[in-house]
């Protein structure tokens, strides 16, 4: 049971990870820190997009519309900590 728990732990870490280089590289193109004109970079932006598309396409179709800013990153992300902080351990009685 405990392979199990710490298997999901590292899937969850890693999809932590990933979102959170999602954000930052987000951010460093809003302020146009990186470029997407420069091949690697736009490369990487859509590796990732790809990755977390399936995560925020359902979030995307919940919540309401607010055009210039997409809170889905930030629900899917705090989804995820509560998830691999709170619900995880509690689910395994490690809490």
């Amino acid at each position: 049971m405990l392979a199990i728990y710490q298997t999901l732990q590292l899937i969850l870490s890693v999809v932590y990870t990933i979102m959170i280089v999602h954000i930052i590289m987000s951010w460093l193109i809003s302020f146009q820190v990186l470029n997407l004109h420069q091949p690697i970079v736009a490369q990487i932006w859509q590796g990732l997009n790809k990755l977390l598309e399936p995560i925020y396409r359902p979030i995307r179709r919940i919540m309401p519309d607010t055009h210039p800013l997409d809170l889905a990153p930030l629900v899917a992300f705090v989804a995820l900590i509560a998830f691999r902080s709170f619900i995880l351990p509690a689910i395994f009685g490690l809490a």
